[in-house]
């Protein structure tokens, strides 16, 4: 019988956020995958739990030639334990690789729910939520900065950044150059620990803010690009576009629906113009 590797979410800040669950697996693993040993061992102190498995360490510089390592402990039966130092392993931590092998070898993944900066930061920031993207960690250099923002500056959905404290007011001034300075953000500082802070406003203010320096752990929340304004094209410029897309194999139904999408006009405007174009030849 194969074994079971289990992802685990770890505190963002506060040790007592840890799910109880947590504490279970800590103390039952017969293997714990760890990003940075010495922060399990400060955990696991502070949790009063003691470790029955073997800890192996599993970080970006090792995690490539480990996989294989821990995929045999499971294949032989072992119960797996992956935490990383914060938050949700595979979320900008390691742990990816190690869950497509183990997909891929028939083994069963599951999941102890935790802290994530992501979902607490977006909670906090006082943004939209219904619709959200996760970015990771812009670029370091600065040229592939600038072209990683302005690939995303249209995106209508809300945007979660994490960034470096020596990087952040270089990239919120990356931000407000690429999204424009008036554009809402907040800057989420040291979540849930005990100088918490939530910084809110247009990225403008927020990079002049951030030029004195930054200090801990921080997640940036970005408001989505506002809506396009419609294209104000006439009549005989509606019909023409959509005469194209029939040109080039569209029904006139899909294409006039088409056209009225991409100009962000209602349908019925983009139909009479047609009627009214044809008519009119």
């Amino acid at each position: 019988m194969t074994g079971v590797l289990v992802l685990a979410g770890t505190p963002i800040g506060d040790v007592s956020d840890a799910p109880p669950r947590l504490l279970t697996e800590l103390a039952s693993a017969d293997v714990i995958a760890a990003e940075d040993t010495r922060r399990l061992r400060r955990l696991t102190q502070a949790l009063g739990v003691t470790p029955a498995g073997r800890v192996l360490s599993y970080f970006e510089g090792n995690e490539v030639g480990r996989t294989p390592e821990l995929v045999e402990a499971l294949t032989g039966g072992a119960r797996v334990l992956l935490v990383t130092d914060a938050g949700m392993p595979s979320v900008s931590d390691p742990g990816y690789r190690l869950v497509a092998a183990a997909v891929e070898a028939g083994i069963k993944v599951t999941a102890v729910p935790g802290p994530s900066a992501v979902l607490t930061a977006l909670a906090l920031s006082g943004l939209p939520v219904d619709r959200f993207t996760f970015e990771g960690f812009p670029p370091r250099k600065a040229g592939d900065r600038s072209r990683a923002l302005a690939e995303v500056a249209a995106e209508p959905r809300t945007m979660v950044f994490f960034e470096a404290p020596h990087r952040i007011a270089e990239t919120l001034a990356a931000m407000a150059e690429a999204f424009g300075a008036e554009r809402p953000a907040a800057v989420c500082r040291e979540l849930t620990k005990t100088y918490e802070e939530v910084k809110r406003g247009p990225l403008g203010e927020l990079a002049a803010w951030a030029a004195d320096g930054v200090r801990g752990e921080i997640t940036v929340v970005v408001a989505g690009a506002p809506p396009a304004a419609p294209e104000q094209l006439t009549d005989a410029e509606l019909a023409e576009r959509v005469a194209a897309r029939e040109a080039a194999g569209e029904r006139r139904k899909e294409a006039i629906a088409a056209v009225a999408l991409a100009v962000g006009r209602p349908k019925r405007e983009v139909f009479d113009a047609v009627v009214a174009a044809k008519h009119g030849a």
